[in-house]
């Protein structure tokens, strides 16, 4: 079975990931609310959520499905193994629901070893463990059937500049990104229609090497051998507002030049720490995200929303883990139809003839709903 496309207005797939649903709600302050769960658990609440009409995609880090030795980086191949087999079951549940995988990350941040980076790590044996975890990854996308392969910056950034190889590091990224595309081309992975970068200024490093989109791009165009392969998935609003970088801007830049893969979704206090509040939730950005969604129409742009956030720590239910979840994706995937709706409303104002503030309050009026005659009754009361 598969799911029938969301296709409204920019929107093809709405895509929930492992990681989002998973997330127990930890923060550097305190434990975690929710008892963990298993990946099996997870993509079981994946395919809920898929029967009840609230998601047509899915994506995954590969950490997320099944654990990682360092020792047996070729487990996923061995059919006797328990990695093959729990990779098998998920596939059947996720497969039976109907959902698509839009991507497949490789988690190079949990582990410690990868605390000094993964594909920049200034180690060579590191390095070579990351680059191997990568190939297993595009090995289970592949058995999945992902569209893309990511590459989240995770830990590959610095604190302290003057310990930085800055004359290598930038072409052991490169050589490491160029190594996935020809290993997915040498293997014939022909389900990876192309493969990403996602961007972020910092946390969990002081900074990163590709903090926002802007730098990906030009790493892409500028360093890459197979540069039209590669895109950018921004994830907005976080990552962009950690550099009090506006995502109209970000978006309008990417469909630009042709770089704009997919879209991570969520919600962000400006210049603070990651949020990764649900979308529209928080004391900001309802008036951005609008316009957001608004510049994709402009644009013609169309693709896969994946929502990358988790669920309020005050939401998290110690005692349900289940119901508090399911509550979560259903409420992200409520926000997406919600800013369809302001988004669809800001297209149909006329702004021509109007000063820039004019045409600003002309768009809250609309995105609001406001009655335009009540406001100047209040505006000139006598």
């Amino acid at each position: 079975m598969k799911l029938k496309p969301f296709n409204v207005g920019p929107v093809t797939l709405r895509s929930m990931p492992f990681w989002c649903v998973g997330n127990p709600l930890s923060d550097p302050f305190g434990e975690k609310i929710l008892p963990p769960i298993d990946s099996l658990q997870v993509a079981e609440m994946l395919a809920w959520a898929a029967g009840e009409r609230l998601i047509e995609a899915t994506s995954f880090h590969d950490d997320d499905l099944v654990p990682w030795n360092p020792a047996q980086p070729n487990d996923d191949l061995d059919p006797s193994s328990t990695t093959f087999k729990k990779l098998t079951q998920i596939r059947k549940i996720l497969r039976s629901a109907g959902l698509a995988i839009n991507t497949a990350t490789c988690s190079l941040h949990g582990s410690k070893i990868f605390r000094n980076g993964g594909l920049t790590n200034p180690d060579p044996k590191i390095r070579e463990l990351a680059r191997l975890k990568v190939e297993r990854t595009l090995r289970i996308g592949h058995f999945f059937g992902a569209r893309y392969f990511t590459y989240w910056v995770a830990r590959d950034g610095f604190e302290v500049p003057v310990t930085v190889d800055w004359n290598r590091t930038f072409g052991w990224l490169a050589g490491a990104l160029d190594h996935a595309v020809d290993y997915i081309k040498a293997h014939k992975l022909t389900n990876y229609k192309g493969a990403t970068i996602e961007p972020k200024p910092n946390e969990p490093r002081g900074h990163m090497y590709l903090p926002t989109s802007g730098h990906a791009a030009g790493f892409i165009c500028g360093r890459l051998k197979h540069p039209d392969f590669w895109g950018v998935n921004p994830e907005l609003l976080q990552h962009e507002s950690m550099a009090l970088l506006n995502a109209v801007h970000t978006l309008g830049y990417l469909i630009s030049i042709n770089k704009l893969s997919f879209l991570h979704f969520g919600s962000q206090i400006k210049a603070q720490f990651d949020n990764d509040f649900p979308p529209l939730v928080g004391p900001e950005g309802l008036k951005e995200t609008a316009q957001m969604f608004w510049l994709l129409r402009q644009t013609g742009w169309k693709g896969v929303v994946e929502f990358d956030c988790h669920m309020l720590r005050t939401e998290g239910d110690p005692l349900d883990g289940i119901t508090c979840r399911k509550d979560f994706i259903r409420n992200c995937s409520r926000a997406v139809s919600m800013v369809l709706v302001l988004s669809e409303r800001l297209e149909k104002i006329s702004i021509r003839g109007l000063s820039e503030t004019e045409a600003d309050h002309r768009s809250i009026q609309a995105m609001c709903g406001l009655d335009s005659r009540k406001i100047d009754a209040l505006t000139c009361k006598r």
